[in-house]
């Protein structure tokens, strides 16, 4: 039987998730409960589009060229990606045997002997880390880190390029003293090339209302401009690449 995949969406000239142009593929599911999630349509496998494997490599095939010249490929994200991990092993194996980049956007949450062997395909990790402090960490995600500095420390041990995604939400991560530990903690691991500070935004509030979710962040404003780049010096400090 072909193995086939629940996403939710793809977009394909995504260009802010990984170098170049990419094949972007939104996967249905995710263990964590972000309080400030975008996408939490994704949380569940429920109404999404079942698509085999094959049907999938055929339209990403078709975009070969403009991932080629400019050095992109294909990202997969979600929801939580590796909740599909079997798929995306096949997947990231047919990239690989066709020259085609491969990168995984995920919180590190999952974290097994199925995501390694992703990860032999993988080239780019996109890590998302929500906050360093254990008992911070949970009250974004409802979850325990460990899962996720193991998962940085496995990357680290097998030199895989990685990028590190912070996104900054007042009043729920905004504890200077959390993100310097977290900068001194990223500083040691030799395979990271780039750090991103993103600005918490409220673009996704509607999906919470849409879908009858609690959404506890409806008075939380943005970050201003000077605290982006507040939050982006302490990485710049640890002579960490921020953008």
């Amino acid at each position: 039987m072909e193995i086939k995949a629940k996403i939710h969406s793809v977009e394909t000239c995504g260009t802010v998730d990984g170098p170049g142009i990419r094949y972007v593929i939104f996967f249905k599911g995710c263990p964590l409960r972000c309080v400030y999630c975008h996408n939490p349509d994704t949380w569940s496998d429920n109404k999404g589009k079942d698509i085999s494997l094959l049907e999938l490599f055929s339209d990403i095939k078709s975009y070969k060229d403009f991932m080629r010249f400019s050095q992109g490929g294909v990202t997969v994200t979600g929801g939580e990606p590796l909740v599909q991990s079997d798929f995306i092993y096949e997947l990231f194996k047919l990239c690989k045997k066709n020259d085609i980049h491969t990168a995984i956007d995920t919180s590190g949450n999952i974290f097994n002997e199925k995501v390694k062997k992703v990860l032999e395909f993988t080239d780019l990790v996109l890590l998302d880390i929500k906050a360093f402090s254990d008992s911070i960490f949970k009250s974004i995600t409802g979850s325990s880190i460990k899962n996720t500095l193991m998962f940085a420390e496995w990357l680290n041990e097998k030199d895989i390029d990685t990028w590190i995604r912070f996104v900054f939400v007042p009043t729920v991560n905004d504890d200077f003293n959390d993100i310097k530990e977290m900068a001194g903690y990223i500083q040691k691991l030799k395979n990271v090339s780039r750090v991103e500070v993103l600005p918490f935004h409220k673009m996704g509030e509607y999906k919470w209302e849409e879908l009858n979710l609690k959404y506890t962040l409806k008075d939380v404003l943005p970050p201003t401009k000077d605290d982006i780049e507040s939050v982006k010096k302490i990485f710049i400090d640890k002579g960490l690449n921020v953008v």
